[in-house]
């Protein structure tokens, strides 16, 4: 797409006879002076096809997803950058280790104020409402990402374009993140009332989430409000109110795994974004304390979820091919520890929101609120999350390229739904008695582990965790925790503003963003 947006105006020279210039009108000189070639905009529906598929493969299932999977232990990195990220040698610091991602979250930003500019009275568009409406959820769905890994980060004058194309601001100013949040709500509200319309011009298959289905976009708007709001609850006076606002938006969310906001045009040439990083750089391994949560549980996914470097599944950690990698401490060697199923699910769903996120959302809300119905949520979300466990390790053991080398060896029978409610009885309901919360917050973190671009989310719960004095998930790497994502090198060399903030970048393990008790 950026082929077509991002295109710079060409001089045209045109030398005329002046008979012929002084019998010009202006509009026909301005008719001949038309980039017919090169259009300066396209209809929105093909920039919302571009919007989808780039906020997927790179702002949720990219670069965050992947380091953020090693920073909160569910993958080890072994190898080159996610070493270094693992030992926190210069990566976590350094502007230039999120700068692909800072671009990306701009670059679709800015995609999705195109489609709502274009949507707008006076746009080339208008009148597609439905159109505007996944756009406002696509603007909000990559600011909530730009702040909630960066921080305090330009917004308010950041990713807007002149008619041309061009930036209107080279160095936008940084806004807080109290403020960029108030934005990303006024953008899934805007949604909500414009998802109530039609359009002139239906997006239909060029909408690679729900085919230009208006409920369920609607319906992915109240759950992202949920999630954001519960991103906000450290800050809250009265978190008895956010709690039922949470508790109100969920109910007008998914209800049922076929809700869900799951992008899956993944096939043979286009491959998960877990997947592909793995398979061209062999950078990750399995968690040892991950897989000693499980362990603990008698959790029935430590069967399914890990393969030695044959390929082979490990089905209990007393096989001799049980060899998980320390986190923290791992030796810089591929091809050497086991490694999650995951990292092969060449065709797994990447999740803008899942079913079972949500499910989790309303039980730690009605935990916190004291109600009993807690548990019977939890357990239903516990189901749901293992059925999506189940769905990427078949992703992996179907994979086109891993099969091409023989594939992997699947050594263990499929968890199945009957199982899956036994495991909750038996081993998950007596902790829950015991902390109910702590349980749900544990579940949420084994149920993000996997090929589907849930780290990123694990990771703010960490976060928000730590800032309501709350400890639950435990980390075993005794290295520096990160606590935010440093900006990238592109505005840290050429605006001013970000320059200052990032400094020499040490601040990423001191400072928590706003919303986890920080300030900036």
């Amino acid at each position: 797409m950026k082929t077509i947006l991002d295109i710079s105006k060409r001089i045209i020279g045109v030398f005329c006879l002046s008979a012929f210039l002084f019998s010009c009108s202006d509009e026909t000189l301005n008719e001949i002076n038309q980039d017919n070639d090169h259009p300066k905009s396209v209809e929105s529906k093909y920039i919302i096809a571009e919007l989808i598929t780039s906020t997927a493969f790179h702002n949720i299932g990219g670069d965050l997803n992947t380091y953020l999977s090693a920073y909160i232990e569910h993958e080890v990195g072994i190898d080159n950058q996610l070493y270094r990220a693992e030992i926190r040698s210069g990566e976590p610091s350094s502007s230039s280790t999120f700068n692909n991602v800072w671009e990306g979250l701009y670059t679709e930003l800015r995609n999705a104020r195109i489609v709502i500019d274009q949507c707008s009275e006076g746009g080339r568009d208008e009148g597609n409402l439905v159109t505007r409406g996944i756009a406002e959820i696509l603007a909000a769905y990559n600011s909530a990402l730009i702040t909630d890994m960066f921080g305090d980060v330009p917004w308010s004058e950041a990713a807007l374009v002149n008619a041309d194309g061009s930036p209107k601001n080279m160095t936008p100013k940084i806004d807080t993140q109290e403020e960029i949040y108030k934005g990303i709500i006024a953008y899934l509200d805007a949604a909500i009332t414009d998802l109530q319309g039609s359009d002139i011009s239906s997006v239909g298959s060029f909408d690679f989430l729900y085919r230009g289905d208006k409920a369920k976009w609607q319906k992915l708007a109240y759950g992202l409000k949920a999630r954001y709001t519960l991103h906000l609850l450290a800050k809250s006076s009265n978190k008895d109110a956010e709690l039922d606002k949470i508790l109100d938006y969920v109910s007008k969310s998914f209800a049922s795994i076929s809700d869900h906001a799951a992008f899956n045009i993944y096939d043979a040439s286009n491959f998960n974004p877990l997947f592909d990083f793995q398979w061209s750089r062999d950078g990750l391994a399995a968690s040892e304390s991950f897989s000693e949560k499980l362990i603990a549980r008698n959790d029935p996914r430590l069967r399914r979820v890990f393969v030695d470097a044959d390929w082979v599944q490990i089905e209990s950690p007393d096989g001799e091919n049980y060899f998980m990698a320390p986190n923290g401490t791992p030796e810089q060697l591929r091809y050497y520890y086991n490694t999650s199923v995951f990292v092969y699910s060449q065709l797994a769903s990447t999740m803008f929101l899942s079913y079972h996120e949500l499910l989790f959302i309303k039980a730690e809300a009605l935990a916190r609120k004291g109600s009993a119905e807690a548990g019977t949520v939890l357990k239903n979300a516990v189901i749901a999350a293992i059925a999506n466990t189940e769905l990427s390790v078949a992703a992996a053991m179907e994979a086109p390229e891993p099969n091409r080398y023989g594939g992997l060896e699947e050594t263990t029978d499929p968890i199945d739904s009957d199982e899956a409610a036994d495991y909750f009885d038996k081993e998950v309901k007596p902790l829950f008695n015991a902390n109910p919360l702590r349980e749900i917050m544990i579940q949420k973190y084994l149920a993000f582990f996997g090929a589907s671009g849930e780290s990123t989310e694990a990771y703010n719960d960490v976060r928000r965790l730590k800032a309501l004095g709350e400890n639950f998930i435990s980390l075993a790497n005794q290295n520096q925790f990160p606590l935010r994502c440093g900006y990238g090198n592109s505005d840290t060399t050429t605006n001013p503003e970000v320059k200052a903030a990032f400094g020499d970048g040490k601040y990423v393990y001191t400072e928590a963003v706003w919303w986890a008790g920080g300030t900036r």
